[in-house]
């Protein structure tokens, strides 16, 4: 996909990130059409259809977050942000070899790696990476989650905002991706952070 194209509808033009889209191979089992696409209405027998959905942030409006008393920010290491991410999910988890691989990424930025702990306990109460591609000034939020006994405190939101935050200047926009029927309801933290623009795209699986 050429820049222009994607940067015309970051959302629209791909499920993925542009870097990611030029970058990653999509097996043939795979499919991954957008909500709009005419072929969702055939008959896809045998796959498992996950929806997706793609927001963006324009970068406007951003403010530093502040922490409550007893929290502070720190820069999780991968086997204490791998730790973090499995206590948060039922399903979803990331080994820390995976999460070592993120390093490696052309979008990687140490400062973007971002977690609240309790100062009482040391443990982290919510945790999330940003990356960074320079090339279209893309900025990308990954794994974004807070701790169960802490949800519905703000921690979501402060994350987030303090990413973007960190973002502010670097990146002339942020995008966004997460399951559209997730319990946790991840679209409705995201678009009450200032994002928008949201489109769906199914992600069909061979069962």
């Amino acid at each position: 996909m050429d820049k222009a194209h994607y940067l015309h509808d970051p959302c629209g033009a791909s499920s993925l990130p542009f870097w990611k889209t030029n970058n990653i191979f999509i097996p043939d089992d795979l499919l991954i059409l957008r909500e709009d696409d005419p072929r969702l209405q055939e008959d896809h027998a045998g796959y498992i259809d996950t929806p997706y959905f793609k927001l963006i942030h324009r970068m406007q409006g951003i403010e530093a977050p502040s922490l409550p008393e007893g929290y502070r920010f720190a820069c999780p290491d991968e086997r204490t942000l791998s730790e973090h991410i499995a206590s948060c999910y039922e399903e979803e988890r990331v080994t820390e070899a995976e999460l070592a691989a993120y390093r490696l990424h052309p979008t990687y930025s140490p400062e973007l790696w971002l977690a609240i702990l309790d100062n009482s306990t040391g443990e982290i109460v919510a945790s999330g990476i940003a990356e960074l591609d320079r090339d279209v000034r893309e900025g990308i939020l990954e794994w974004i989650q807070v701790s169960p006994a802490h949800r519905r405190r703000g921690c979501g939101r402060i994350i987030v905002n303090e990413l973007l935050f960190r973002l502010q200047g670097k990146a002339g926009f942020v995008t966004v991706s997460g399951k559209e029927d997730d319990p946790s309801s991840p679209r409705d933290l995201y678009e009450g952070c200032g994002f928008g623009g949201g489109v769906v795209w199914h992600v069909l699986r061979k069962s």
